[in-house]
Formats: structure tokens, sequence, C-alpha cells
């Protein structure tokens, strides 16, 4: 099955898609379409075309791909609240079950996770992009990465997806060092299970949960970028009022 991307079906002037061959198995991935960049090749030449790419592409968007000190910046704040402890902050309000928390009071006004999604999308600039974050377990919670295609569809704007907190040492140097134009929307989970770290006086559970508020913190203290946060208490449950508010 293709990927889909309702948000590249009008063709944004800003987004140049770029579509891949695998010569070796012969498989064409997508089909290529006029204005389209194909490339073709096995897969250690993808890997040398791709490794370029990134170069040139970070040169283009003033962002040093061979470094990475906002990515560290994260987990400076990481450390501050593993050491710290603090209570967590209090949500703006709470739907169903899922936790609100938001960078900016405006973006809760309305009382409803529909409205609060609608008022985030609304902040994202005309060149801008959602990126969805999901500190949730991803084989318990697999149906959560459609939300891609609900949001992109919503939004009209190219949208990612990542599981945290992996995607914070790839795309992550990104979303803070790159230009001021994504909008973020985190989604965390409370479960009863956590493993212990040993050596280490928190849990995997914990630093996780600190992972993400010190990449919030970064990203909209300290760059400015609109954040969200939906907490769900009951994931199998609040998934589905949460596919049903990005709709």
């Amino acid at each position: 099955m293709l990927p889909v991307s309702p948000e590249l079906e009008a063709k944004p002037a800003d987004l140049q898609v770029v579509r891949f061959v695998d010569d070796a198995h012969k498989l064409h991935l997508f089909e290529h379409h006029h204005g389209e960049v194909l490339v073709s090749g096995s897969l250690g030449a993808q890997f040398v075309v791709w490794e370029y790419a990134t170069a040139i592409a970070g040169r283009l968007l003033g962002i040093d791909p061979f470094d990475q000190p906002d990515v560290e910046s994260a987990k400076q704040a990481t450390r501050g609240l593993l050491d710290a402890r603090p209570e967590p902050t209090a949500p703006a309000f709470v739907a169903g079950g899922v936790e609100v928390r938001v960078s900016d009071p405006a973006l809760a006004s309305s009382g409803t996770i529909a409205s609060v999604l609608d008022a985030l999308w609304r902040t994202v600039p005309a060149d801008g992009y959602v990126s969805i974050q999901a500190y949730v377990n991803r084989l318990d919670l697999p149906q959560l990465a459609g939300l891609r295609e609900l949001v992109a569809a919503d939004s009209a704007r190219p949208t990612t997806f990542g599981w945290g907190p992996r995607f914070l040492h790839s795309t992550g140097q990104y979303h803070k060092g790159g230009p001021a134009n994504g909008v973020f929307l985190q989604i965390l989970e409370r479960t009863d299970v956590d493993l212990e770290i040993p050596g280490r006086p928190f849990t995997f559970g914990q630093l996780i949960q600190a992972q993400a508020a010190g990449d919030a913190s970064v990203l909209a203290e300290g760059h400015g970028r609109p954040v969200v946060t939906l907490t769900l208490t009951d994931p199998q449950v609040e998934v589905l009022s949460l596919f049903e508010a990005a709709q």
C-alpha cells in the first residue's frame, strides 16, 4: 500500500517530492509524476545519495548536519528535570480523560481537544509544518501512526510523525535548530507498566516523561515554537477520541 499524503494533493510550491527506485529488485515504490525527482540505485547507492542530500539540505536550511547543539539542549533540560523531579504542571483542562497542556494559554481557550488542535494548525506559517511526537508504547498503540494522515488533511500542511524519544536524535535537530516554522503535537500516556533502570534513581517511564517535557520546554521557551501536549490517561480508550478530534 502506498503512503497517503493528503497535504501534497494541492502541490504546495515550497515542496519538492522525491521518489526512489530499488534497482536491485526492480521495485518501483512510487509512480513518477511530472515535476518530481526520481532517484534510482542500489541500497548502497541510496546511502551515498542521501548522505550527500542531508549535508546539502542542512546547508540550505542553515543547519550544521555535523553538529547537534540543539539536540544537546534537550538533553540538558531532561537531565535537569530528572535531578529536580518537579511536580508535573497542571493541565489547562482535562477532556474525556485526556490532559491538555499548551505552551500558550490562548491555544486552550476553547476547552475542547478539537478546538485546541484547530488553534494549533492556525499557528502554522505558510511555509510551515506539523510535527506529531508520540511518546507511547508503539506496540500497544500502532494505530497512532495513522494520525499523521488526518492531521495532514486537517492542517493542509506537511506533517511528520515520530515515535518518541527516538526521533530526538534525527529530526530533533531540525525542530529546534531549523527554521522557526514548525508546530508540535506531543502525545504521552499514563501506564502502570514501568521498568527500573539499574544503577539509576529513576525508571524508564520517568526518563521518557522527562525527555518529552525537556524537549517541549526547549521548543517553546527556548525557540518560541507552539507546543500542545496531550496525555492519555487510558490510552486504549482515549486514542479513539484523539482520532475523532483530529478529523
